[in-house]
């Protein structure tokens, strides 16, 4: 709001932190006349925004319930680490449990970790406290995939299950390089996104034509076969 105010913007490029407290600000920003592109974190309300930029987020979800069911031949016990309470993080769940319904996969829990290292260290620190037996963790993004390493590791259980993140951190994907046991996939959901939002949002004001709507990202499930293309070492990320 500050920025509407003060610099008289043409466009806002927003990636909300959380969906809910900024989708009244955005709105308010939206009926002054400035275009508007979401990244990511999608608004509680559709249709405030006018362009959407994002991973595929149900996707996202779907790919990693199916290489958990695989890989555990449709029965075992898991445990859920989510992201933060946003839109993107319901998107994912739902993506999940569509792709492990019907089999004998038991979710003990599913707990949020708020995408944070932290946060998934002591999240995961609980489970392994409860839980006597844990077949695979989903732990739905990288910076809690840390975190989760840790905590096994810590405990000494690497040997019994295995953990399926997502993002493409640069850590992650060289453990899936290396063969690691403990981290065997991961699922790609492209880190560089907000430049392709910016770029496309150029593109509505400089281009013959309006840039609208939503451009949507895929999700691959990254291997030790496809890992190198996915792996840039000198990446912040």
């Amino acid at each position: 709001e500050d920025l509407v105010s003060l610099r008289n913007i043409d466009a806002l490029v927003v990636l909300p932190f959380e969906s809910g407290p900024l989708t009244d600000p955005v709105r308010r920003v939206k009926e002054s006349g400035v275009f508007v592109t979401v990244v990511d974190r999608g608004l509680t309300e559709e249709g405030i925004q006018d362009l959407y930029v994002a991973g595929n987020n149900h996707e996202l979800g779907r790919v990693s319930g199916e290489y958990i069911r695989e890989r555990l031949d449709d029965e075992g016990d898991i445990v859920v680490l989510r992201g933060i309470p946003t839109v993107i993080d319901d998107e994912r769940v739902q993506g999940f449990q569509e792709a492990i319904e019907g089999s004998e996969i038991n979710i003990l829990d599913m707990q949020h970790a708020n995408w944070n290292r932290d946060d998934g260290f002591e999240v995961m620190q609980d489970y392994l406290a409860r839980f006597e037996n844990i077949d695979a963790v989903w732990a739905q993004d990288d910076d809690i995939a840390l975190g989760v390493i840790e905590a096994v590791r810590q405990a000494d259980r690497e040997e019994e299950l295995f953990i399926v993140g997502g993002a493409g951190m640069k850590d992650i994907i060289k453990r899936v390089m290396d063969g690691d046991e403990l981290v065997p996939v991961d699922v790609l959901y492209p880190p560089a996104m907000i430049a392709t939002a910016m770029d496309l949002t150029v593109q509505h004001f400089v281009s013959n034509g309006p840039v609208l709507g939503e451009y949507i990202l895929g999700s691959p499930l990254i291997t030790q076969e496809n890992a190198e293309q996915y792996y840039f070492p000198d990446s912040p990320f």
